[in-house]
C-alpha cells in the first residue's frame, strides 16, 4: 500500500497541477517525492514553458490560505538575479513549489548555503539545481577583466577561478565559464558538510547544474 501511495503522489507532482487542497496532503506529497521525480517535473515544466503551453495558474482562495500556514517546496533553485530568468515561470511552477535563492552570478557564500541547508533540513526539499544562464553579465564582466567598481568587484573575483579554467578550453570563453562556474558551485553544495553532504550521500537529495538559454527558453542539465 505504501508503494502504491508513493506512486500516486509522484504522479500528482508530474502532472504539474496544484491539485492538493490540504496542508497535510501537500506535506505528505513533498516528503514522498524522489529527487528523480522532482527533476522530471521541472524538466516537463520547462518543456511546457518553451512550447508556450504552461499549466501554471494562480492559487485558489483555499490554496492561498494553506500557503499562509506553511511551505513545502520540493526543489531548491540557486540562480542568477538576472531579470530575464524567473524560475517559477521557466519551470511552469506555482507558489510554494520552489525555494529560490538568487544573486548575480548564482554564487555561493555562507548566507546562500545556510538558506539552502534550511530548505533541505526543515522544508525537506529533495532537489537542488544551480542554474546558470547565457548572456550572464557577471560572468561576461569577469571574462573581460579590468577593474570592477564598488562591490561588483567581489562578484568578479569570486568567478575568477572558473574564468581561468574556461580560458584553457576551446570555444566561447564566456559560455565555458558559465558552465564551469555552475558545475563548480553544484559540486561545492553536494560536498558541503554536514547537512547537504549527508543528504546527498543518503540519496534523499540530489544536486545538479543547469544552464538556461535566454534565446530559446530551454534548460539544459549539465553532465
Amino acid at each position: 500500500m505504501k508503494k502504491i501511495a508513493r506512486l500516486l503522489l509522484a504522479s500528482t507532482f508530474l502532472s504539474g497541477a496544484f491539485a492538493l487542497t490540504s496542508l497535510a496532503e501537500k506535506a505528505a506529497a513533498s516528503a514522498a517525492i524522489s529527487p528523480a521525480t522532482a527533476l522530471a517535473r521541472l524538466t516537463e515544466g520547462n518543456k511546457r514553458f518553451v512550447a508556450g503551453t504552461p499549466n501554471r495558474t494562480g492559487p485558489s482562495a483555499q490554496q492561498w490560505a494553506e500557503l499562509t500556514k506553511a511551505q513545502h517546496p520540493y526543489a531548491i533553485i540557486l540562480t542568477c538575479a538576472d531579470s530575464r530568468l524567473s524560475p517559477e515561470i521557466i519551470f511552469d511552477q506555482g507558489l510554494g513549489d520552489l525555494f529560490v535563492v538568487r544573486n548575480a552570478g548564482n554564487l555561493l557564500d555562507d548566507h546562500v548555503l545556510g538558506s539552502i541547508e534550511y530548505a533541505v533540513e526543515h522544508l525537506h526539499a529533495k532537489l537542488i539545481i544551480v542554474l546558470g544562464h547565457t548572456k550572464c553579465g557577471a560572468v561576461t564582466a569577469a571574462v573581460a577583466g579590468g577593474e570592477a567598481p564598488g562591490h561588483i568587484k567581489s562578484i568578479v573575483e569570486s568567478l575568477s577561478g572558473a574564468v581561468s579554467m574556461a580560458k584553457r578550453k576551446p570555444g566561447d570563453p564566456v559560455d565555458n565559464a558559465i558552465r564551469i562556474a555552475t558545475k563548480l558551485t553544484a559540486a561545492a553544495l553536494a560536498q558541503a558538510e554536514p547537512i547537504l553532504s549527508e543528504a546527498v550521500k543518503s540519496g534523499e537529495v540530489k544536486v545538479v547544474a543547469g544552464r538556461y538559454d535566454i534565446a530559446t527558453g530551454q534548460v539544459e542539465i549539465l553532465p
